[in-house]
C-alpha cells in the first residue's frame, strides 16, 4: 500500500450492502470464503447501512475469522443526518473513530480513511486529528477517499512535510473501464506522493460483468428501486460498446467478462487493491475465481483504446 510496509490483498471485500441487501448469514459466508481464498482487505464505512455494516463485521471478526487475518478499512467524514453534510473537524473525527471501534468490536482500525473533503474545516485541524488517532494506537495507517487530485495532494504533501506525521498511503476512487477519470490527475498525484489507489466499482457498477447486455435482470441492482439510479449512468451507448469489447476479449481468452474487467483495473500500475461489493456469496465466488487471470499486453491495449474518452 503506497510507500508503507502494509501489504493487502489485491482484491478487497466491500461491505456497503451488508445489513440491507446482504444479511448477516450471507455476510458470514462471504467473509469466510474471502479469507479462505487469501483475501485480507475488508472495506467498510461508518455510514454504510447506518452503521450496520460495521456492526456485522464486528460480530463476524473473531467468530467466523480471526482478527489478525483481516485488514479492516473504515471511513469517516460523511454526516448526512446532521446539520452539515460532512464534518472533518477534530471533534467529529475522533468521536466517529471511537464509535466505529465500538461497532467493529476492535481496539484499532488498520486503515482509516477520510471519506470526503470538508471545505469548512482547515486541513491542518483534520490532519492533526488523524495524527492524534495514529499516535493513540487506534489507527495504524491513513488514507483518503472521494477527494479531488488537488485536495489529495494538499493533504498528502502536508503530511510528508512534517516529521512524525502519519503519511497518506491510500486514495480511494471509482476506477474501471467505464470510468477512467482517476488516470488524469489522481493516479499520478498518488504515485508521486507515495500512495496507492484503492479502486472501487472496478466492474463499472456491475455493468462490465455483461449482466445488462440484453436488458435489466430482475435480480440485478438496476432493478432495485434504491440502486437503479446508481447503475443507470453506465447503461448508455458508450458503455454498451465497451462491454462488447470486454466480451470479445473474454471469449478469446476463455474467461468471463467479469474476469477481464476486474483484471484490467486490479493490475493497473498504481492500484493496490480493487474493491468488489458482491451481494451474494455466489457473486463473490465468481470474483475469487478470477485471481489467476492476467490479461496479455495486446488485450490491455485494445481495451484501453475501446474505453478511452472521446477527444474534446
Amino acid at each position: 500500500m503506497g510507500g508503507s510496509g502494509l501489504w493487502v490483498s489485491r482484491t478487497a471485500l466491500g461491505t456497503m450492502t451488508w445489513g440491507k441487501d446482504t444479511q448477516e448469514d450471507d455476510a458470514a459466508d462471504q467473509l469466510t470464503a474471502f479469507v479462505d481464498a487469501g483475501g485480507t482487505l475488508v472495506d467498510t464505512a461508518d455510514i454504510y447501512t447506518g452503521g450496520q455494516s460495521e456492526r456485522i463485521l464486528g460480530r463476524l471478526v473473531n467468530n467466523v475469522v480471526r482478527r489478525d487475518d483481516v485488514i479492516i478499512a473504515t471511513k469517516a467524514g460523511h454526516t448526512p443526518e446532521r446539520y452539515r453534510p460532512c464534518d472533518l473537524s477534530r471533534r467529529h473525527l475522533l468521536s466517529a473513530l471511537d464509535a466505529s471501534l465500538r461497532r467493529l468490536r476492535t481496539d484499532h482500525v488498520d486503515l482509516w480513511q477520510l471519506h470526503v473533503h470538508d471545505p469548512d474545516t482547515p486541513p491542518e485541524e483534520t490532519l492533526a486529528a488523524v495524527d492524534a488517532a495514529v499516535a493513540s494506537g487506534r489507527v495504524r495507517y491513513v488514507g483518503v477517499g472521494g477527494l479531488s487530485a488537488w485536495t489529495f495532494a494538499k493533504y498528502a504533501a502536508w503530511q510528508r512535510a512534517g516529521g512524525g506525521r502519519a503519511p497518506v498511503v491510500a486514495a480511494g476512487a471509482e476506477y474501471s473501464l467505464l470510468n477512467r477519470e482517476a488516470e488524469a490527475d489522481l493516479l499520478p498525484a498518488a504515485g508521486d506522493l507515495g500512495a496507492s489507489l484503492i479502486a472501487w466499482s472496478p466492474l463499472g457498477r456491475g455493468v462490465l460483468s455483461a449482466k445488462y447486455r440484453n436488458g435489466v435482470p430482475a435480480d440485478s441492482r438496476a432493478a432495485l428501486p434504491h440502486m437503479a439510479s446508481y447503475v443507470e449512468p453506465y447503461l448508455g451507448e458508450r458503455s454498451r460498446r465497451v462491454v462488447e469489447s470486454v466480451c470479445t476479449a473474454a471469449e478469446g481468452l476463455g474467461v468471463s467478462p467479469l474476469a477481464v474487467a476486474l483484471s484490467w483495473a486490479r493490475d493497473r500500475e498504481g492500484v493496490a487493491a480493487a474493491t468488489v461489493g458482491p451481494r451474494t456469496t455466489a457473486q463473490l465466488e465468481d470474483v475469487l475465481a478470477t485471481e489467476g487471470v492476467e490479461l496479455p499486453h495486446e488485450i490491455r491495449e485494445a481495451l484501453d483504446d475501446a474505453s478511452s474518452a472521446p477527444a474534446r
